[in-house]
C-alpha cells in the first residue's frame, strides 16, 4: 500500500474521559473535542469504518465512588450514564464536520440516542457513520477498557486502537524514567507476564483470545489519531502469538 492507503477497513477506537478535558481538572476542553471530531473526520472520510468507545474519568469513576462508601453497582452505573454524556458531546462535535453519527447505549436512553444492538451498529459502519458506544458493556464491575475489547471483538473490527498520553507501550512509567525503553511491538503473552498495565487484565485476555490485534497511540500529539490508521510506525503494536 502507499504511504496514503489506509491500514485497516474498520477500527475501535477506545478514548479516556480524561482525554477530552484537556488541561482543565474536569469536564470537557472543547477545542480538545473539536480536534479529536476533526481528526475522526479524517479517518471517515478516508474510507475507514470507524466504532468509537469512551470512558467517563472527566466526570467520576464508578469504583472511585465506590471507594467513597456508594454501593459499587449504584457507582458504575452512575459512571456508564457518565460515558453516555461525554458520548453526547462528541456526536455534536463530529456532525459539526458534517460526517454523519450515532451513539448507541448499553443501557436504554430512548430519548437521547439509539440501544446498542451488534448488527444494528454494523449496518451503521456499513453506511459509513461514525458509530460511538457508551454505557461501557451495561454491567457493573467492567471498565470501558473491556468495552472497547468487547465491542471491537463484536463489530469484528481489524484493530482495536487505544488512545494515551505516551506515544505507546515502555517497559516503565517513561515520564518517571528517562531512560526506559519504549517497544515497538508486543505480543499479548508479553504484555500480560511483564505486567505492562496497558489495559485492565480482563480487556487484554479478551483479545489475546480472540487474536484482536492492538494500537497504543499518543492522542496528545495532533495529528497522530488521523495517521494512526495508515502509519503502522505509529505507536506500539499488540499482537495475538507468544512473541512479537
Amino acid at each position: 500500500m502507499t504511504k496514503n492507503n489506509p491500514i485497516y477497513k474498520r477500527v475501535l477506537l477506545k478514548l479516556s474521559g480524561e482525554a477530552l478535558m484537556g488541561d482543565q481538572s474536569h469536564g470537557i476542553d472543547t477545542e480538545i473535542l473539536a480536534r479529536i471530531a476533526g481528526e475522526i473526520k479524517q479517518i471517515s472520510e478516508s474510507g475507514v469504518e470507524i466504532g468509537v468507545v469512551i470512558g467517563a474519568g472527566n466526570i467520576f469513576r464508578g469504583k472511585g465512588l465506590a471507594d467513597s462508601g456508594m454501593d459499587r453497582v449504584t457507582g458504575d452505573h452512575m459512571g456508564m450514564l457518565a460515558t453516555v454524556m461525554n458520548c453526547l458531546a462528541l456526536q455534536d462535535a463530529i456532525e459539526r464536520y458534517d460526517i454523519s453519527c450515532r451513539v448507541m447505549s448499553a443501557l436504554s436512553i430512548h430519548q437521547v440516542c439509539e440501544d446498542y444492538v451488534r448488527r444494528r451498529a454494523i449496518r451503521h459502519l456499513e453506511k459509513g457513520r461514525v458509530v460511538i458506544f457508551g454505557a461501557g458493556t451495561g454491567s457493573p464491575f467492567f471498565t470501558t477498557d473491556s468495552a472497547g475489547s468487547l465491542r471491537a471483538i463484536e463489530i469484528n473490527a481489524d484493530v482495536l486502537i487505544k488512545a494515551t498520553k505516551v506515544d505507546g507501550v515502555y517497559d516503565s512509567d517513561p515520564v518517571k524514567n528517562p531512560n526506559a525503553k519504549r517497544f515497538d511491538k508486543l505480543s499479548y503473552d508479553e504484555v500480560l507476564q511483564r505486567n505492562l498495565q496497558v489495559m485492565d487484565a480482563t480487556a487484554i485476555v479478551l483479545c489475546k483470545e480472540q487474536n484482536m490485534p492492538l494500537r497504543i497511540f499518543n492522542l496528545n500529539k495532533e495529528g497522530d489519531l488521523a495517521k494512526v490508521v495508515i502509519d503502522e510506525s505509529i505507536g506500539t503494536s499488540i499482537v495475538p502469538g507468544d512473541k512479537a
